[in-house]
């Protein structure tokens, strides 16, 4: 099994900053995709970005591209969001989830491991 540990995340002002990340542990398959979903209250869980595990450049959707940035450590098995100009409707909380392959999959149904997720919090 993968197990996923996440940290960052807390309280924001809007337009500030915050950088969450995502250690990857266990029985790592060798080709992976990596991604980032986020679920407000009363909201489904949203897919924002992706990435393989040897790839180049992931993903994102566009509710969060050009403001969120993840990189990956493909060595390390681990990832990282970084999430710049926070709104108040960025408030969620944010998953990392790890599926096996090379296709990057934007469906909460296609990623069986998940972290146990991290508040962020975004006032004005």
């Amino acid at each position: 099994q993968v197990q996923l540990v996440e940290s960052g995340g807390g309280a924001a002002q809007v337009g500030a900053s915050l950088r969450l990340s995502c250690a990857a542990s266990g029985r790592i398959p060798p080709h992976y995709v990596i991604a980032y979903f986020r679920q407000a209250p009363g909201r489904e869980r949203e897919f924002l970005a992706a990435v393989t595990r040897r790839g180049s450049s992931p993903d994102y959707a566009d509710s969060v591209r050009g403001r969120f940035t993840m990189s990956k450590n493909s060595v390390q098995n681990t990832a990282s969001l970084q999430m710049n100009a926070l709104r108040p409707e960025d408030t969620a909380t944010y998953f990392c989830a790890l599926r096996e392959g090379t296709i990057l999959r934007t469906s909460v149904n296609d990623y069986p491991y998940w972290g146990q997720g991290t508040q962020v919090a975004v006032s004005q």
